[in-house]
C-alpha cells in the first residue's frame, strides 16, 4: 500500500490549547492542569505536553512512574509538576525523587511510607466514587504529620449535572478539606470543570476535555477536535438486494446500494462495534458505517465521492463524542484506541 493509501492521523495541537482556554474560561481562578496518561490519551504526550505548557500549564497529571519519567524526560528544564496517579510503590520511591515527580498517595500504606519521603506529596481520598482513595477515617489518621500538598478526589457522576452523587462528593470533599487546611484543593476532572463554581477549588484536572471530548459525554461547541483521522476510498461497489456484507454477513442490503471500500479498520483505531450506528464523513455528508475489518471499512455512499478521496473517519465531522456513544463506549476509549499504524502528522507543534 502506497503513502497516499494509507489512514492518517491528523492531532491540532491549535485546537488543544483552544480547548484548554475554553476550560479556563469556564473555571476563573482554577488552574487548568492537565492529565497526559496513557501518552497523552494516545495523541503524544510529549507533543501534547510542549503545546501546554506554552499555554501556561505548569501542572500534568500521569498513571506510572514510567509515564512521568519520560514527561519530564519531553519537558526538560521546563518548570513543571508532575504527579504520578500510582501513587509511592516502595521500591521506586527514588526513582520518582530523581526525576521530581510527586506521588498522589491513595492508601494508608503508601501514606505511611511517604512520611519518609522528604517532600510534599498529593493525597487523594475516596468520596463516594469507590476507586481509588482514602476513607475519611483514614485521612484524618494521616493528617498529622504528612506534608500534603494537594488535597484531591475524583466525582463519579460529573457527566450528569442533575445526578445527587454530585452534591454528595462535594459535601464529603470539604469535609476532608478541613483536614488540611494549608493543602491546594482538586475535585474536578473534565466533566466536573463545567459543574459550577462549587467544584472548582484550586485546581482542574483537565482530560479528556482537553483532546475535545464533551463534559456530559455527547458533542459540547465550546471544543474543537484535536485527533482527525482520515483515509482514502479504494473502490466504490454497487450492491444489489439481498446481499450481504463482509465477515459473519453482518449487513444484509435492502435494496440497490452504492457502498465505499476506505483503507482504514480496527487496527488503525475505528471501533468495530461502532458498525450500523457509527458514521464516517464523506462527499459533505455524514455516511454511515456498515462494516469494519482489520485492514478496510465500508461505508454507504448513495451519491459522490470516488477513489482516491478522502474519508473522515473521525474529527471535526465525524464527531468523538458520536462514535464512542455509537460504539458503546466513551470517548477516552476512542483515542486510546487510535493505533501507530496511521501516519501521524502534528499541527501547531
Amino acid at each position: 500500500m502506497s503513502p497516499t493509501e494509507r489512514a492518517r492521523l491528523t492531532i491540532d495541537l491549535d485546537a488543544l490549547a483552544h480547548n484548554r482556554a475554553a476550560i479556563a474560561a469556564a473555571t476563573p481562578g482554577a488552574e487548568v492542569a492537565a492529565v497526559v496518561k496513557a501518552d497523552g490519551y494516545g495523541l503524544g504526550a510529549g507533543p501534547v505536553a510542549r503545546r501546554l505548557h506554552a499555554e501556561g500549564t505548569r501542572s500534568f497529571f500521569v498513571a506510572r512512574i514510567e509515564e512521568g519519567e519520560s514527561l519530564r524526560g519531553e519537558l526538560g528544564d521546563r518548570d513543571a509538576a508532575i504527579y504520578v496517579l500510582d501513587g509511592l510503590p516502595a521500591r521506586p520511591a527514588q526513582r520518582l525523587v530523581d526525576a521530581r515527580l510527586t506521588p498522589v498517595i491513595a492508601t494508608a500504606a503508601q501514606a505511611e511510607a511517604a512520611r519518609g519521603l522528604g517532600r510534599p506529596v498529593a493525597l487523594q481520598v475516596d468520596t463516594g466514587m469507590n476507586r481509588q482513595g482514602l476513607t475519611l477515617g483514614e485521612a484524618r489518621a494521616v493528617a498529622d504529620g504528612l506534608e500534603v500538598g494537594l488535597i484531591m478526589s475524583h466525582l463519579g457522576s460529573a457527566t450528569d449535572p442533575a445526578e445527587a452523587r454530585n452534591r454528595e462528593q462535594l459535601a464529603r470533599f470539604r469535609e476532608v478539606r478541613g483536614l488540611f487546611p494549608n493543602a491546594r484543593a482538586s475535585l474536578a476532572a473534565s466533566a466536573g470543570a463545567f459543574l459550577g463554581p462549587d467544584y472548582r477549588c484550586d485546581m482542574i484536572r483537565a482530560g479528556i476535555g482537553l483532546f475535545g471530548g464533551g463534559p456530559e459525554e455527547r458533542p459540547d461547541r465550546r471544543l474543537r477536535a484535536v485527533a482527525t483521522l482520515t483515509a482514502p476510498i479504494v473502490d466504490i461497489r454497487l450492491l444489489s438486494a439481498g446481499d450481504r456484507l463482509g465477515y459473519g454477513s453482518s449487513f444484509t442490503a435492502p435494496g440497490s446500494m452504492r457502498v465505499a471500500v476506505v483503507a482504514a479498520g480496527y487496527a488503525d483505531g475505528v471501533i468495530r462495534a461502532a458498525m450500523g450506528d457509527g458514521y464516517a464523513w464523506a462527499a459533505g455528508a455524514p455516511r454511515r458505517l456498515l462494516a469494519v475489518n482489520m485492514d478496510i471499512l465500508v461505508i454507504e455512499l448513495a451519491e459522490g465521492g470516488a477513489v482516491g478521496d478522502v474519508v473522515e473517519l473521525l474529527g471535526p465531522h465525524a464527531l468523538l463524542d458520536d462514535l464512542a456513544r455509537a460504539a458503546g463506549t466513551v470517548a477516552h476509549e476512542v483515542l486510546v484506541r487510535l493505533s501507530s499504524r496511521a501516519a501521524r502528522v502534528y499541527l501547531g507543534a
